[in-house]
């Protein structure tokens, strides 16, 4: 049975979750476990559009180039509009567990259609209304999804890079006398 364990670090800006990002990058990480979410909380004030091209999705706007950066390195990339929040950019594997929510019309007692992807990757319904509040207060959730040993590590260099808080999220296999 496969392990599916995930560290979430929020920060503040954009800066410093790219600078997570980096870190993790520079670490040997593998970047299609790494998923980052966040809204331009200006889209308001400042020409955004987004478009595909090929297999990229391309955004301008004031956070143009963060974004358009990791559209290039994560693996996926959507733009949502989620009531409550507002416009939201999601890069990696998460994208692929908001769809299959979407897809599969799961309903999760007041969540968010992030919050849906979240509970299907296995973060505890308590830690998702913590991660939709830190969206909706403009903050940026960076997540790495691995082995233990893999989010250990993860967990050691994104502490170094000053997110306002990190959480591990341990799987719980069914039957399989995990943790």
């Amino acid at each position: 049975m496969s392990e599916t364990n995930a560290i979430v670090a929020v920060y503040r800006t954009h800066e410093g979750a790219e600078k997570g990002v980096k870190e993790l990058q520079r670490a040997g990480m593998d970047m299609h476990t790494l998923s980052i979410v966040g809204k331009d909380p200006h889209t308001d004030e400042h020409v955004v559009g987004y478009y595909n091209n090929g297999a990229r999705m391309k955004y301008w706007g004031k956070t143009g180039a963060f974004w358009g950066g990791f559209w290039g390195l994560l693996f996926g990339s959507a733009f949502f509009a989620i009531p409550g929040i507002g416009p939201v950019l999601v890069a990696g594997p998460l994208v692929a567990w908001i769809v299959a929510a979407l897809e599969g019309a799961v309903v999760v007692g007041g969540l968010s259609a992030i919050g849906a992807g979240l509970i299907g990757m296995g973060i505890p319904k308590d830690s998702v209304v913590e991660y939709e509040l830190a969206l909706k207060t403009d903050k940026y959730l960076l997540m790495l999804s691995g082995t233990m040993a893999e989010v250990d590590k993860a967990r050691a260099i994104l502490e170094s890079t000053h997110p306002i808080s990190t959480a591990v999220h341990a799987s719980e296999a069914v039957g399989a006398g995990f943790r």
